[in-house]
């Protein structure tokens, strides 16, 4: 029976997971699988020694903070591979603690993989050696991913992304707002200020306040959100009654970012995977981020690249406005919106380069992931 390590470190990570994991079980039949995982791999057979949760840190001075915890996780796991060795051992994204498990797994000849490639083609380029004498195999989300690798001889395929299959090259505005109980005609603003709680923190006022201004400028506007969860809308909701914009015409839904996505207009976003998830719902957005202070001088020290949003970044020239940090203003937000809102054969244009991203991406990564990971151990 095939034995499977992985080590998946939040709600992404979870979700290609899954995906992996039902593709494996259809090629190989019963198969022993664990490691850390979420809800969604957990319901395809996953055995989670570790809470997911545990993982689910971002910037430099969280990590700090929650150092010694995420050291001794990483020292259990690589006592049990090693008392435990699977076939191969899968790392899917979360490659500060991954690459490392992985480097040291791999010196005990165990093979490895890597889903979701880190972002050597962006920052921290030295990255790539680590890879190379620690991953025998790179399965990437996107096709610009795979030249760095291809440069420096480590075997890497392109899977796609799996958002790519389960959103519909032909969003559904009228369905979606059905669904959420929205008015068809209304002018309505999405806004997303991230899963995190740190991502919260600072982006939920700014983007509280920047519909407050589209209000302003237009009574007759709406706002949605979502939320994952009871935690999250609760927070949401102290946060827009301590600003006293309790009167906001905001719907807060939980656990509905696609629904959100495919019924607005135009949307705000945190920068993250659900700017991919928005461009593939074919929606103008503006993307949005502010990281710890320390955090951000070193990543802007290490960047390569000049773009941060996925759509930018598949487009490979800036289609859709980013505010990071200092941009990151109400009132620069604001503008960014409103130029979507009043120029619709900018939008149009933006929606067919849209199109052409989603058709690229739009392949059977689950089973393409699968059987890579298969040619590996055949050839191996």
């Amino acid at each position: 029976m095939l034995r499977i390590g992985i080590v998946a470190g939040e709600a992404s990570g979870d979700y290609l997971g899954a995906h992996l994991i039902k593709a494996l079980k259809a090629e190989h039949g019963d198969i022993v699988i664990e490691g850390v995982g979420g809800p969604k791999m957990q319901e395809q057979g996953c055995r989670s020694i570790f809470p997911m949760d545990k993982l689910s840190i971002m910037g430099i001075v969280e990590v700090l903070g929650n150092y010694f915890e995420l050291v001794k996780i990483r020292r259990n796991l690589l006592e049990y591979f090693s008392d435990n060795p699977p076939d191969i051992f899968i790392g899917i994204d979360a490659p500060d603690f991954n690459l490392g498990l992985e480097d040291s797994l791999h010196q005990k000849g165990i093979l490895t993989a890597h889903y979701v490639s880190p972002s050597v083609w962006a920052w921290r380029r030295h990255r790539i050696k680590k890879i190379a004498s620690s991953v025998d195999l790179m399965l990437t989300l996107f096709p610009f991913e795979l030249d760095i690798y291809r440069q420096h001889s480590i075997r890497a395929e392109c899977v796609g992304h799996p958002l790519a299959e389960q959103i519909n090259m032909q969003p559904d505005k009228h369905a979606a707002r059905r669904r959420l109980g929205l008015d068809q005609d209304s002018t309505i603003i999405g806004i997303m200020p991230g899963s995190r709680r740190s991502e919260m923190d600072r982006l939920l006022p700014p983007f509280l306040e920047t519909a407050n201004l589209c209000l302003r400028e237009s009574a007759e506007v709406q706002f949605i959100s979502s939320v994952l969860d009871s935690n999250a809308l609760d927070y949401f909701q102290q946060t827009q009654s301590g600003m006293s914009l309790q009167d906001l015409p905001l719907k807060l839904y939980q656990d509905k970012a696609h629904d959100v996505l495919e019924a607005s207009d135009v949307l705000l976003l945190a920068s993250g995977t659900v700017t991919l998830e928005a461009a593939l719902f074919k929606k103008p957005m503006v993307v949005a981020y502010k990281l710890n202070p320390v955090t951000h001088f070193f990543v802007k020290m290490l960047t390569y690249i000049e773009h941060a949003a996925l759509p930018n970044l598949l487009a490979g020239t800036e289609v859709v406005p980013e505010c990071l940090q200092k941009k990151c203003t109400p009132l620069q937000l604001f503008e960014h919106l409103q130029y979507w809102l009043k120029n619709p054969g900018k939008v149009s244009e933006l929606e067919q380069k849209f199109v052409q991203i989603h058709s690229a991406l739009r392949k059977d990564s689950g089973v393409l992931a699968s059987k890579a990971i298969s040619a590996l151990l055949v050839t191996k």
